[in-house]
């Protein structure tokens, strides 16, 4: 018997099926399951006879078919072929399902994830929770050209803590950390080592990197500021957005949602919109591990990562040595290697294409072994 997640592609290739027929038998051999939010209790009826049709099923709740509740949330089982009929099929049907079947048609198209890259930390505020990420001038640029030989292909430099509590910091001072370290690595064209990224918010420090290599500006406000957007845009930047409840100062004090796949969706639709109308083209999403969310919704995030992939860009986490894991398993951060190498494996699985890590070494050698097992 076969793992579920062995390389259907390459098992119909080694047994010499024809191209078609390997196709067809790799979209049949993918289950998906999609939980679909308020749907008209008509949908609903039509779905579920059409997913039956076509080998799929819906559940549904206890009175849907006799309309107990004018709208209901339903879970669709659908292998990625059938994803594609009932797109197909629901197009011509009413109560808001032409709408659902280019939603299904968007998942049923998406592409496998490539291999997860690790972008580095590299901190040089006293303050970041993890005392192994800070580094000052020289200290900090020969970190980085170690994490570069260590594997990293992105480099994330930040000059404030945003950890729960931080205090915030004036631009200036921001700037008067990072600089050294930024003007260092320019004389010194680490740039075409390896994509830098910059931790960072604030649109003076932003322009400065940007005008010397560094091609990401990763924002925990998620373009909150139109200034950082409109840098974003005018430089090519990539834009990392970031969802975060709150602020740094406040992000933890009793986190809640309603909704959260809902409310984190609302807010990425938001800021993907405005990122593009600022002219940004490349663009990453972080659904913000540990910035305003529980134990139980960090999980659930990573858990169920593949949801955001609907948006079509690349994924972020960033969960390294961070304070869920002590709520798991009780521990310093110096203790939580092998806790943030185990979130950010599910991670990958789940469609992370960018790690955000302290340890680059642990990580890549972590992820070859991964794609050994799963794509060799």
């Amino acid at each position: 018997m076969l793992s579920p997640r062995s390389d259907i592609a390459a098992l119909l290739e080694n047994l010499d099926v024809d191209a078609g027929g390997r196709k067809i038998l790799a979209a049949k051999a993918a289950l998906h399951f999609l939980y679909i939010r308020d749907l008209h209790v008509g949908a609903a009826n039509i779905l579920k006879q059409d997913a039956l049709s076509v080998g799929a099923d819906l559940a549904v709740p206890k009175g849907t078919i006799v309309a107990k509740t004018p709208r209901v949330d339903a879970l669709l089982l659908a292998t990625t072929r059938q994803l594609q009929e009932l797109s197909r099929k629901e197009l011509a049907q009413p109560f808001g399902l032409k709408e659902l079947a280019a939603e299904l048609k968007r998942f049923a198209g998406m592409q496998k994830p490539g291999p997860a890259k690790v972008m580095g930390v590299v901190n040089t505020n006293e303050d970041s929770f993890f005392a192994g990420s800070r580094f000052k001038d020289s200290a900090a640029v020969a970190h980085i050209e170690t994490m570069i030989e260590e594997g990293a292909e992105i480099i994330d430099l930040g000059g404030v803590s945003s950890r729960p509590g931080s205090a915030a910091v004036s631009e200036h001072e921001e700037l008067e950390r990072v600089k050294p370290v930024i003007d260092a690595a320019y004389a010194h064209r680490l740039y075409e080592r390896a994509a830098f990224s910059l931790d960072s918010y604030a649109p003076r420090v932003i322009s400065y990197a940007l005008e010397r290599g560094f091609s990401i500006v990763n924002d925990i406000t998620g373009l909150a500021d139109d200034a950082v957007a409109k840098l974003c845009g005018e430089y090519g930047a990539t834009a990392v957005i970031m969802h975060m409840q709150g602020t740094p100062q406040t992000m933890q004090a009793q986190p809640e949602y309603s909704d959260l796949f809902g409310e984190l969706t609302d807010f990425f639709e938001a800021r993907i919109a405005k990122a593009k109308a600022f002219g940004v083209e490349q663009i990453v999403l972080d659904v913000g591990i540990g910035f305003g969310k529980s134990l139980e919704h960090n999980l659930k995030l990573i858990r169920d990562l593949a949801h955001f992939r609907r948006f079509g860009y690349p994924l972020l986490v960033g969960a390294s040595r961070k304070s869920m894991i002590a709520k798991i398993v009780p521990s310093e951060p110096s203790e939580r290697l092998p806790g943030t190498l185990a979130l950010h494996l599910e991670a990958v699985r789940n469609g992370a294409e960018i790690i955000r890590a302290h340890d680059v070494k642990a990580h890549t050698q972590a992820l070859k072994v991964y794609e050994a097992l799963y794509h060799a």
